[in-house]
């Protein structure tokens, strides 16, 4: 199902790319406002778009049509 519908991997990494994108935002702004517990949710929100690196990286073979 995945590698023939490359549409839809890329629609579960976008999603929670943009959430790990709103994690890293959020952190900052509470970073800039002195607010140290935002420098946990940046670290969250990094380690999230690092999974979703990971990720693609390991469906991509799926993708192309290479086997595993």
């Amino acid at each position: 199902m995945l590698a023939s519908d490359p549409q839809l991997m890329y629609t579960i990494l976008i999603l929670p790319s943009l959430f790990g994108l709103t994690l890293i935002g959020d952190g900052l702004n509470k970073v800039v406002n002195e607010e140290w517990g935002g420098l946990m949710s940046v670290i969250f929100g990094l380690l999230f778009i690092g999974m979703v690196i990971v990720a693609y990286f390991f469906f991509s073979p799926l993708i192309s049509g290479q086997r595993i």
